[in-house]
């Protein structure tokens, strides 16, 4: 695999998971949290949307070996 898309892939994972931390944020104001709350809630959310990419990315390393 190039530099490039490895980079380019990293880039709509990071992308991604910006997005599902500012839809639980958002998600978590409207149900009535605080804004820490909100704000952990989409640090947790951002946190292991990062962390599923990189397993899935080690099985499938795994696999591909």
């Amino acid at each position: 695999m190039t530099l490039a898309v490895v980079l380019l892939t990293l880039a709509l994972v990071v992308v991604l998971a910006l997005l599902v931390a500012a839809g639980a944020g958002k998600l978590a104001r409207l149900d009535g949290a605080t804004y820490g709350t909100a704000l952990t809630r989409a640090a947790v959310a951002f946190a292991a949307v990062l962390t599923l990419a990189a397993t899935t990315a080690g099985a499938l390393a795994d696999l591909l070996r």
